[in-house]
Parts: structure tokens; sequence; C-alpha cells
């Protein structure tokens, strides 16, 4: 191609093809990243946990995206609906959890942030009062929404080995 031909070409392409359609799918529809630290996605996490202890399943609802996805530890059922997850923590709750983080691992992106590791939930028989530690996996990965740092996916799921006791 002659270079009139290239300066041509690309006249035709910039006047078919909008400026926004070049644009990264962040600029397209969220505007600028959010400034966010560790510290950020750690007090997402108390916030997640202060909810769960007022046993209100719409307080904790609340805290996911608007198309979550939450792989609990003790259903077999994937809940990818704000309807779903409320039923799931309107049973969950009841057993009044209580979560202790024991090792966490945060990565932040533009406007998603990830907070994994590994974490301690205390159940408490509702009918019986006894308590019992749930060892688990868990990995929170959030997504800034409606200007929010918002869970979007959450998965937690039991070790599989049993804890093991520290050598004498």
């Amino acid at each position: 191609m002659k270079p009139l031909q290239i300066l041509v070409f690309a006249g035709l392409l910039s006047a078919a093809v909008p400026t926004a359609a070049l644009a990264s799918p962040w600029t397209q529809t969220s505007g600028a990243c959010p400034d966010a630290t560790s510290g950020d996605i750690d007090r997402q996490f108390g916030r997640f946990s202060e909810a769960w202890a007022t046993l209100d399943p719409d307080l904790v609802t609340v805290l996911f995206t608007a198309d979550p996805v939450l792989l609990p530890t003790v259903s077999n059922q994937p809940r990818t609906t704000p309807a779903g997850i409320r039923d799931y923590f309107v049973a969950f709750l009841k057993n009044r959890p209580v979560t202790r983080i024991d090792t966490s691992t945060t990565e932040i992106d533009c406007r998603t942030a990830s907070r994994v590791g590994t974490w301690t939930v205390t159940l408490t028989d509702p009918g019986t009062g006894a308590t019992r530690d749930v060892k688990a996996r868990n990995s929170f990965l959030y997504r800034f929404e409606d200007g929010d740092w918002k869970i979007d996916h959450l998965h937690s799921s039991m070790m599989p080995e049993p804890a093991s006791t520290p050598a004498d």
C-alpha cells in the first residue's frame, strides 16, 4: 500500500469505528480505577463478619454483587442469585457462625480484588448449644460495583485432612 492509500484507509476506519470502541472495557463501563489497599479489602471481610454476627440474612446478602456466585462449605448447591444467597444464609446463620482468619493473601486489580486463605468458622448447634470449629479454605473475590467493594464470588471448603498436632 502506498502512503496515501494508508492515510485514506486509516481515515475510513476511524470514521467507521467509534473511538470508544477502541478503549479498554474498564474505561467504557466503569470509569477510573478506585483507590484500594489490602487494608480496604481486609475491612470488607470485617463487614462480612459483622453482618454474620447480626444473624440477619438480608445484611449478609447486600454485601454481594448483583450477579454473585457462592460455593458454600455446608451445601452442595451453588448459589448464583441474590435470592439464592439469601436462602442459604437464612439456614446457615441459625448456627451463629463466628469467623477467624488463619492465613490470608490479598491481590488488587483495577476493579477487582481477591482475598484467599484459610479460616476457622465456629458454629453453634441451635438445639444443644454445642460448638464446633470448622477449618476451611476460602476465596473471596470482590468487585467494585455501585461505588463499593462487594463480594462477587465466595468459595469455602472444609480442609480435607485433619489438623495435625505439633510433635512433643
